[in-house]
């Protein structure tokens, strides 16, 4: 019943910007953790950013002073500000989600969305 959909991806220039929002929606009481993965053709699904409830961050060093995470709790968005951008940033992005549906779930869930192209053209 929780669906996470993500939007803003597309096509930028090298050292231009995007924002990629993502919001979950459905049977939630409570999301612990809220993150962007991403994944190039032909390599692994890696971690962009987290962040979690209490609003820390992290990201991968790849990254790093050019993109920032950040989140809406009152409306279940997460959201990626990336600038400076690279062609080497150029992956599908995935929303994922840590999620406790229920006040009774003792264990939260992870959920994912069905990710968003982002291209930088040299």
């Amino acid at each position: 019943q929780v669906q996470l959909v993500e939007s803003g991806g597309g096509l930028v220039q090298a050292g231009g910007s995007l924002r990629l929002s993502c919001a979950a929606s459905g049977s939630i009481f409570s999301i612990n953790v809220m993150g962007w993965f991403r994944q190039a053709p032909g390599k692994q699904r890696e971690l962009v950013a987290h962040i979690i409830s209490r609003g820390s961050t992290n990201y991968a060093d790849s990254v790093k002073g050019r993109f920032t995470i950040s989140r809406d709790n009152a409306k279940n968005t997460v959201y990626l500000q990336m600038n400076s951008l690279k062609p080497e940033d150029t992956a599908v992005y995935y929303c994922n989600a840590l999620i406790r549906r229920t006040i009774y779930s003792s264990t939260a869930e992870s959920y994912w969305g069905q990710g968003t192209q982002v291209t930088v053209s040299s």
